[in-house]
């Protein structure tokens, strides 16, 4: 594990991984701060993004964050996995006025794409950065940290390529690893995620081309299974949702 890594040149830091002994529902949607305000006290009604709060679920301490990966109002709750079925029944029981609906990921991958959420392994990894990914807000070089070095001169140069969004204009539906290609044919790309918008009832995805491509509105092409379909680049989120 990378944290592990690092932490074996730390003496006086000890690493214990966690990762199977927690269970996470994300409660997501309109109706979802009501839901958590039910269980987890007002301030969820209109609690700021990103803030962490502990409580307490029959006896289990979890933990509460505002945080989700659709693009809607709601939170998600971190649970001991011995108290994750009785939440979730319990979720489910107390908020059957607000009719709650499970969903799984295949859902959870279209919202969190429409709203250009990046899936790591798809549209980030090891070998992207956070200025093409349009991720630099989260990097802060007023800091030290692992990688800074690496980081700060992408920054000062401007990235080579970008994340950016594409709707179809043929029928077809961009998948991930389909190159991009530009007025010439010529190979400008990557897709990295894709899908038939259940929102927009359009194909729409993400990938990476080069800057010279970037903008809003440049027309480029999908090659899926070597016939190139009519794209372009337009603006994300590709649907705004409940803020």
């Amino acid at each position: 594990c990378w944290v592990a890594e690092h932490a074996a040149d730390a003496a006086d830091c000890e690493v214990h991984d966690e990762g199977d002994e927690w269970a996470q529902i994300a409660v997501q949607g309109p109706g979802a701060p009501e839901l958590l305000a039910r269980f987890f006290g007002p301030e969820w009604l209109d609690i700021p993004p990103f803030r962490v709060r502990q409580a307490d679920f029959q006896g289990a301490q979890v933990m509460v964050s505002s945080t989700g990966y659709t693009g809607e109002r709601g939170g998600e709750v971190y649970v001991p996995n011995e108290a994750a079925l009785p939440l979730w029944r319990a979720l489910m029981a107390r908020g059957a006025d607000l009719d709650p609906k499970p969903i799984g990921l295949g859902a959870r991958d279209t919202l969190r794409l429409e709203y250009k959420y990046c899936l790591y392994g798809n549209d980030i990894d090891e070998t992207t950065n956070p200025y093409e990914a349009g991720l630099g807000w989260t990097v802060k070089l007023r800091h030290d940290f692992i990688g800074r070095d690496a980081i700060a001169p992408v920054k000062a140069a401007g990235p080579s390529r970008k994340l950016v969004g594409i709707k179809l204009k043929d029928k077809g539906v961009p998948r991930h690893g389909y190159p991009l290609v530009g007025p010439k044919g010529e190979p400008i790309g990557t897709v990295t995620s894709g899908t038939m918008s259940p929102s927009l009832g359009e194909p729409i995805g993400l990938g990476y081309v080069a800057t010279a491509f970037a903008e809003v509105g440049t027309a480029i092409g999908v090659d899926i299974r070597g016939r190139v379909r009519a794209a372009e680049v337009v603006e994300t989120p590709f649907v705004r949702k409940d803020s």
